[in-house]
């Protein structure tokens, strides 16, 4: 979908600088997503050109991992922090990907995968060749999904193998028990891996926890496991993409 320089504003790593490679497709709805225009595949991708210029150059979809590393010469010459694979969500291109990343691999390039913890079968055939990962744990109450709990366990047991992290979106409606299921899931699996608590950017009638919620919710967290943060989209604070 698209190529670009940005600041990371999500978990335990905002703040730091990355290549944004968005991919297409994605097999959640989630009432508060704030990209969903990657719904869809289109006939056309953009790249930023010079990166961090925020313009933009068009290319014809489908295009192939060679021509898609041709693209990124001119940002693997910055100083970048990793290669954020995000969407949508990346791994529904899976073939692509199996193609891509050994390519990256032999640039000495590292790889951030962001995704929504859904999908362990596509997950294990890239996971070797990614090294960190940002997973979503969709709470029903929050995301208006239907549940995922026994794909989320499934995808943190090869999560947890790599440096990662939790993050678990919450709005004004989310519900107790869908935090402390979240929680349990964590404790059971991986009880060291970081969860990021993220009040939700208010989309589409989804609204912000207030602070009494974030205080509850954080100390519940805090009495179930080790590391708990909270911390926002800052991204959307700073005017990032």
């Amino acid at each position: 979908m698209e190529i670009f320089s940005a600041i990371q504003g999500e978990g335990p790593w905002v703040g730091i600088r990355q290549i944004f490679l968005r991919l297409y497709r994605c097999n959640l709805r989630c009432s508060w997503c704030d990209t969903p225009e990657s719904f869809e595949l289109t006939g056309k991708g953009k790249v930023e050109t010079p990166p961090g210029s925020r313009q933009f150059q068009e290319f014809e979809n489908p295009i192939s991992p060679q021509a898609t590393v041709q693209l990124l010469l001119p940002f693997l010459s910055s100083s970048h922090h990793s290669i954020s694979l995000t969407g949508g969500e990346p791994l529904l291109q899976r073939e692509f990907l199996v193609e891509l990343l050994p390519l990256l691999k032999q640039r000495k390039e590292k790889i951030f995968l962001e995704t929504g913890g859904s999908l362990p079968e596509l997950l294990e055939p890239v996971l070797d060749q990614i090294d960190f990962i940002s997973m979503d744990l969709k709470l029903p109450s929050s995301a208006h999904e239907r549940p995922l709990w026994d794909k989320h366990e499934q995808f943190l047991k090869l999560a947890s193998k790599k440096e990662s992290y939790v993050k678990i979106v919450l709005t004004k409606a989310t519900l107790k028990e869908d935090i402390l299921q979240a929680l349990s899931l964590v404790k059971k699996i991986a009880l060291s891996i970081p969860v990021i608590l993220q009040p939700v950017t208010p989309v589409n009638g989804d609204l912000a926890p207030t602070e009494t919620q974030m205080l509850e919710w954080h100390s519940l967290a805090l009495s179930e496991l080790p590391q708990v943060r909270v911390i926002p989209q800052v991204h959307k604070l700073i005017g990032q993409k």
